[in-house]
């Protein structure tokens, strides 16, 4: 009998193909020349907070956060990227997964997590706005598409500057999907 149970589970190296099979069914190949995406090139995601989500034993959907230090000063992340397969749209799978991730990133001492996004799908999880100029990601973007979740009081106050990929500890996952 199948499980129709959606399960997160930890991503593992073997669950690459399939995740990166997601991604460009969702994002396309020029998924790589997105400012988001030249972040994350050669960067390591950090392995703990990188979740997938499974029904009936198929990965369907994941999540991954990568370190970034913004203006020089380390703590934050950026999410992204975030991935439902499209047969599974609309079910809050991507929510229980934004959800889970931002839990464990904060719970792991993380104090800021920025994203590229739409403010009416992020809001509900406490993104707000970045002010524009105050966080400057390295290539083109909609200003009013960088959002912030600040996961300690005050970190988005304190968080100006170039945003730049910071190498994970222990990283084993492959950098981009």
């Amino acid at each position: 009998m199948p499980n129709n149970e959606f399960i997160i589970t930890p991503e593992q190296a073997a669950d690459t193909p399939a995740l990166s099979k997601l991604s460009a069914n969702a994002f396309g190949p020029g998924r790589f020349a997105r400012t988001a995406y030249r972040i994350r090139e050669g960067v390591a995601p950090v392995a703990e907070l990188c979740l997938t989500g499974r029904r009936d034993d198929e990965l369907i959907a994941g999540i991954r956060f990568t370190a970034i230090s913004i203006g020089g000063e380390s703590g934050a992340l950026l999410l992204g990227p975030l991935v439902v397969d499209p047969r599974f749209s609309g079910k809050g799978y991507g929510k229980a997964l934004v959800q889970e991730g931002l839990s464990k990133a904060k719970a792991a001492g993380h104090r800021l997590v920025i994203l590229v996004g739409d403010l009416p799908y992020y809001g509900r999880f406490g993104f707000q706005q970045v002010p524009v100029g105050q966080i400057v990601l390295p290539g083109p973007v909609d200003p009013h598409r960088l959002l912030a979740c600040e996961l300690a009081e005050g970190a988005l106050a304190s968080a100006n500057g170039l945003v730049l990929g910071e190498p994970a500890e222990g990283a084993a996952l492959e950098a981009c999907v």
